[in-house]
């Protein structure tokens, strides 16, 4: 029997989840459907868009109906932690933030939705959890309070929201998971946490002055024992390419003692590395959201998502990840098929090459990293 303290430790880990607009209208109890978008201004119409892409979809859904087959992984055995960047506030009120065009809200009482994943930690370092103010802010904090669902990278003051989230693997032994947010991003300068100010732990720079602030808190963890996980919103929505000051910023991270970078904010998956035996996801890509309907990128293939299945050791180095493919459809992953596996492996082996990282297809639904 392995006692307490050994062993591999498996992370779950997932780019952007966004429960709201479309998604929240065909969940149980849909909210206020108003939007202020320029061309959208009813919720309702990204079900309808969705529709015209891919068939009918049902509405009053069960909760894990956004999952669909990746369900099976996320409450499936084997994984310790699991960490989301939770791109939506969960909240009935508050105002859409001003000079935003898209903002995104779940209802609380669609909360069982989120809940049906079983996330250990939701990364709110992003671009959307201010989308409706500080009340909103404050009312996603509490839902997620109630739900047993540790936080990360936003509060209620700057001490909060710089405050790590930690995850229990067993008696001995636990996750870090820091995050922040960076204006590359598209995280507004004002949404930043102050002494007193509601708001995101937010990176102004990649500067030699912010990653030392960062590194600290990094090292600080990593002294404790813990496996960490930095969680970055960082980069544009599209393109494969990652620039060179946050391959920069996530070595610097990595020689601090982060054990794992978890990047995201694409809309599609970016490359990965492994350096010094740690691994950096520079963008994990979309999980949930409702853009089927949404055109423009096609070239990217947004509708293949990915979960992370990540496996270190005791000490925090990579034993082994693999890549699991899922396609979008009627706002619902299934498994993605060999094509489309076959596809994002060899987009992924790609541009991944270059930094020593090979990606192959093990089986339909699998893909793995070799380190070359």
């Amino acid at each position: 029997m392995t006692a307490p303290g050994d062993g591999p430790v498996t992370l779950l880990l997932s780019g952007d989840v966004m429960l709201g607009r479309g998604i929240d209208q065909v969940l149980a109890h849909p909210g206020d459907p108003t939007l202020t978008e320029p061309c959208v201004h009813d919720a309702r119409r990204y079900v309808e868009l969705c529709e015209e892409v891919s068939g009918p979809v049902p509405r009053a859904v069960a909760d894990g109906y956004p999952w669909g087959e990746a369900l099976a992984e996320l409450t499936g055995p084997g994984v310790h932690v699991r960490v989301l960047n939770l791109e939506t506030s969960i909240t009935g009120g508050g105002e859409p933030a001003a000079g935003k065009t898209v903002h995104y809200r779940m209802n609380p009482a669609n909360l069982g939705a989120l809940r049906a994943a079983r996330p250990d930690v939701c990364v709110l370092a992003n671009n959307h959890v201010l989308d409706y103010g500080a009340d909103g802010l404050r009312d996603t904090l509490e839902a997620l309070a109630s739900a047993k669902m540790a936080v990360a990278g936003a509060g209620r003051d700057v001490a909060e929201a710089w405050t790590p989230a930690r995850a229990r693997v067993d008696e001995d032994r636990r996750v870090v998971v820091l995050a922040w947010g960076h204006p590359s991003a598209g995280v507004a300068r004002a949404w930043a946490a102050g002494p007193h100010e509601p708001g995101v732990a937010l990176l102004p720079d990649l500067s030699d002055a912010t990653t030392v602030a960062v590194a600290g808190r990094v090292r600080a963890e990593k002294s404790r024992g813990s496996i960490v996980v930095v969680s970055l919103h960082w980069g544009t929505n599209w393109g494969w390419t990652v620039p060179a000051e946050q391959v920069r910023f996530a070595h610097r991270l990595v020689d601090a003692g982060a054990d794992v970078v978890h990047g995201h904010s694409s809309h599609h998956p970016r490359p990965l590395e492994v350096y010094a035996g740690r691994l950096i996801l520079y963008g994990c890509g979309d999980l949930v959201n409702d853009y089927e309907g949404i055109r423009g990128f096609e070239r990217y293939r947004d509708e293949l998502r990915l979960l992370y299945r990540v496996t270190v050791t005791t000490d925090g180095s990579l034993a082994a990840a693999e890549l699991i493919p899922y396609r979008s459809r009627r706002l619902r992953l299934e498994q993605a098929d060999p094509i489309d596996a076959r596809w994002l492996a060899a987009a992924l082996d790609r541009w991944s090459h270059p930094r020593g990282v090979r990606v192959r297809r093990t089986s339909a639904n699998r893909l793995a990293l070799d380190v070359a």
